[in-house]
């Protein structure tokens, strides 16, 4: 998905105007305390092999979340092969190269990455188990099936069954309405998004009604 090359060549050819500033967690520091350039490289590296290796990401909003809670929802998200980062803004975009542009508008204030594998239903149901237990996560916008979808979208496949149940239920019932669906989630993701928007509007239709 990602060129770890082009993302470090975009790195080292980056002026250092001081934009490149990394604080510690949670911190407002001033200009003094500026990452090293070898640490920069490092997370730039770190990300773009996550970005590479990843099929699904979800973007959020970690204001107001502890550090022992993001640990939880880390491992969380985990139990199903999902990774979570919190991340710096100009860093990610320096990682995801000729996609940054897409992200712009999302990377703004704080950023937690859910880097997500095959199944996009797991994370979005992980992160809203947690937001409905522990403390709620902001969710800003999900890529899947190379799309930016938003928060309404990510909702609406939280309460998708499990991958493994869809894939069940198209045993012994091929007329299944749910079929296209389970068809998406078991190859590439094609099309995921184009079912979410089906089940986006059939909902605004039924409350209209």
């Amino acid at each position: 998905m990602f060129s770890a090359a082009e993302a470090m060549r975009t790195f080292n050819d980056a002026p250092s105007n001081g934009a490149l500033f990394f604080f510690a967690f949670g911190a407002s520091a001033p200009g003094n305390h500026r990452m090293p350039t070898a640490r920069k490289e490092a997370s730039v590296a770190e990300l773009t092999e996550k970005l590479a290796a990843a099929k699904s990401l979800f973007f959020t909003d970690y204001a107001g979340l502890t550090v022992g809670e993001i640990t939880k929802l880390r491992g969380e998200l985990r139990k199903d092969g999902n990774s979570y980062s919190v991340v710096k803004n100009t860093l990610f975009r320096i990682a995801a190269g000729d996609l940054a542009s897409q992200f712009e508008s999302i990377l703004a204030g704080p950023t937690g990455v859910v880097f997500a594998g095959a199944d996009p239903v797991a994370p979005a149901k992980a992160l809203k188990t947690f937001s409905d237990t522990v403390k709620k996560v902001g969710i800003k916008a999900a890529y899947i099936d190379g799309q930016i979808v938003d928060a309404k979208h990510v909702e609406i496949l939280a309460k998708l069954p499990p991958k493994i149940e869809l894939l069940a239920s198209l045993v012994g019932t091929l007329a299944n309405p749910l079929r296209g669906l389970v068809t998406v989630l078991s190859g590439n993701q094609s099309g995921l998004v184009r079912a979410l928007n089906a089940i986006r509007e059939q909902k605004a239709a039924a409350s209209n009604a």
